[in-house]
């Protein structure tokens, strides 16, 4: 009788253990490992109130990029990775420059929204392929965490090569926790404001998120399960890969952008995220947008925020 309990009990814990197993397999396929694009909690069209002055600028932006002629840049990573990247270099030669840092699963040219604004202010442009995206080598994404060593040799070869001295780093969703999570290392004194848009805490509580609406399941055990295997396979947790650590160590100027309509990336993260920074810091919650809709939402107000910002960190 206690051979069957036994037998009976291990079969049971077997069987529970490969359940887990499973799932962490197929939840770090959907969400780490480099694929197609996957279904993500919540991508439900937001109707912006965006008015006919923002749709038009908009619009040019969008134009303007397209007729643009961008120069392809290569780096190697630290662990040997050949890294992507388009740039546009202003023919001023002011200085000025910015890394436009994009979303999950994206690729580099789709943050050229941006572009017209910071090339009419003088910036040339450098726009990379995170690892595991676009033209960029890697197998796994890195949700900003093995990505913030990537983007700051990315800041030196815009000092080295290029002679910028006033450098700007705007990310978007993974980008914005990118350039959060960069933040907080040592960075050079050319490096002289952050701009996150729809960034989130930290890798582990996203994921969480994701789970629990997109799959009605609770956090635990299945999220510390696929860091585990994250970490054997990609070589980080998800709990180190933190925005919020982080950006308690940054001491340059800092603006957090969020809308309101977010539910991809909770709103309630940017404030967490404001709360904790130390730096000089602004928080602008836009009314009606959703995940990384700020821009189209609201253009007009936005370039005008963005641009007192940059002139503020410049120290005009």
């Amino acid at each position: 009788m206690k051979k069957r309990i036994a037998w009976i009990t291990g079969s049971i814990v077997f069987l529970i253990v490969a359940v887990l197993l499973g799932a962490s397999d197929y939840f770090y396929n959907q969400g780490v490992k480099r694929g197609e694009k996957v279904e993500l909690y919540s991508e439900e069209p937001v109707e912006l109130p965006n008015s006919e002055t923002d749709r038009k600028l908009l619009v040019e932006a969008q134009e303007w990029f397209a007729t643009q002629k961008l120069d392809k840049l290569e780096m190697t990573s630290y662990d040997g990775l050949k890294l992507r990247a388009h740039f546009l270099e202003h023919p001023q030669a002011s200085g000025k420059a910015v890394i436009l840092a994009h979303g999950y699963r994206g690729f580099g040219e789709q943050m050229g929204d941006l572009a017209k604004f910071y090339y009419e202010h003088g910036f040339s442009i450098l726009m990379p392929d995170a690892r595991g995206h676009g033209d960029s080598e890697g197998d796994y994404i890195g949700y900003g965490w093995h990505d913030r060593l990537d983007y700051q040799n990315w800041i030196q070869r815009l000092i080295d090569d290029y002679q910028m001295d006033s450098i700007f780093l705007h990310g978007n969703s993974m980008g914005a926790a990118l350039v959060l999570m960069i933040s907080g290392e040592d960075l050079p004194s050319q490096v002289k404001g952050i701009i996150a848009d729809s960034g989130y805490t930290d890798v582990s509580e996203e994921l969480s998120h994701q789970l629990r609406h997109l799959y009605h399941l609770p956090a635990f055990p299945l999220i510390s399960i696929t860091s585990g295997m994250t970490k054997l396979r990609a070589g980080y947790w998800f709990g180190e890969a933190s925005a919020i650590k982080q950006v308690k160590n940054n001491t340059r100027p800092l603006f957090i952008i969020h809308g309101d309509q977010d539910e991809l990336v909770p709103t309630e993260m940017a404030h967490r995220l404001y709360e904790a920074a130390n730096s000089e810091k602004q928080l602008w919650i836009v009314p009606g947008a959703g995940h990384t809709d700020a821009y189209a939402a609201a253009t007009a107000e936005f370039q005008k925020r963005l641009e007192a910002f940059i002139e503020s960190a410049l120290g005009f």
